[in-house]
């Protein structure tokens, strides 16, 4: 078995190897891609085996090495995961969001390359990380989501949370609410936050739903075999806050990415992305999840897979209101989707509506 220090060196030399000696057609570069994934999250494995104090306030000059250097009474961080196939339209209400609290969070975006993009300055200068292709209905999303999740684990061990949103996500909520909330206004450990069951992932994990078996048979009656059983399989929405523990067992695991990558037999009604990490999550520690997504969608006159797409003329204060509401104790923290016209009106709010809790 090869040790953990040669195994990033010794992909990549076989990576370059293999670039030379065979024609570059697009099943190499998928192989050269996929030999950098796996180095990617071997890395990002040995790094979360690394535990860091992290805390402030009376505990007397606790110090931690962040991705600045070392810092004295470092605050937990909340790492913005940006999965993006087009401009990020609402960048400029996102400055508006994080304005303020530059030690408390990080960015990340994954863009597909294969699409032009503006890239944005501000908060987001620098922070795209190297991506790959992403297709609907496409295990290239759970990819995507893993990439950006490594990305973060290895940059900033003070990463505690992980928010993965598109594009077409706002915030409903100010900065403040969603720390707060998440983090209990606690002084914590890695340690401690790995343990602690008050700090959870907010996915959502559904049973029920009336379509689910045809979405388990995607790939064929018995494609999931044995290792997911039609019983443990599941549904839920593809963007999630997930706990640093829960990143890393999301970036090491390789049983059930082995069943959920083989192509579906047809589009319909395959979406991995929307069962990956349900039915990682609910397998490996349902209890440590919430079952609930912290992102409202509309649902009503979907169209195409789509949900609904909220207009310029829609947005208003008593909107906002009606997007955090939630059936339950909790308040949504972000929504989806929105049009790019849809910025000016919600600009004009955000101080005074969307950002005042």
């Amino acid at each position: 078995m090869v040790s953990s220090p040669f195994l990033l060196p010794l992909a990549l030399l076989l990576s370059f190897t293999l670039l030379f000696v065979f024609p570059l057609n697009q099943s190499h570069f998928s192989f050269f891609g996929d030999l950098q994934d796996i180095a990617l999250f071997h890395r990002a494995t040995i790094r979360t085996s690394h535990l860091v104090v992290v805390g402030s306030g009376s505990g007397g000059g606790v110090s931690s090495v962040s991705r600045l250097g070392i810092t004295s009474n470092p605050k937990p961080k909340i790492a913005f995961l940006f999965l993006t196939n087009s401009d990020l339209f609402f960048a400029p209400l996102w400055e508006r969001f994080f304005r303020g609290h530059g030690l408390r969070y990080n960015i990340y975006i994954h863009a597909d390359p294969s699409v032009e993009l503006n890239q944005p300055g501000g908060v987001f200068d620098g922070r795209f990380i190297p991506a790959r292709r992403t297709e609907r209905a496409s295990p290239t999303l759970i990819t995507a989501a893993r990439r950006l999740l490594a990305h973060a684990v290895i940059d900033d061990p003070l990463n505690l949370y992980f928010a993965l949103v598109s594009q077409r996500c706002i915030p409903i909520h100010s900065f403040d609410f969603m720390y707060n909330f998440l983090f209990k206004n606690s002084v914590t450990s890695l340690r401690s936050f790995s343990s602690k069951s008050t700090y959870k992932s907010y996915i959502e994990i559904l049973s029920d739903e009336p379509n689910l078996y045809e979405r388990y048979i995607a790939r064929g009656a018995t494609a999931m075999l044995p290792e997911v059983p039609f019983e443990r399989f599941r549904v839920g929405s593809q963007f999630f806050i997930l706990t640093r523990n829960h990143a890393a067992l999301v970036v090491k695991e390789r049983k059930l990415w082995r069943k959920f990558k083989l192509p579906c037999l047809g589009e319909e009604p395959c979406y991995p992305e929307e069962h990956y990490f349900p039915t990682l999550l609910s397998m490996e520690d349902p209890q440590g999840c919430s079952h609930y997504t912290l992102t409202r969608v509309n649902w009503t006159g979907c169209w195409d897979g789509h949900p609904h797409l909220y207009s310029p003329e829609e947005v208003s204060p008593a909107l906002i209101q009606t997007l955090r509401q939630s059936n339950s104790s909790y308040s949504f923290f972000f929504a989806r989707k929105f049009s790019p016209e849809a910025l000016t009106p919600l600009m004009e709010i955000a101080d005074d509506v969307i950002f005042r809790d």
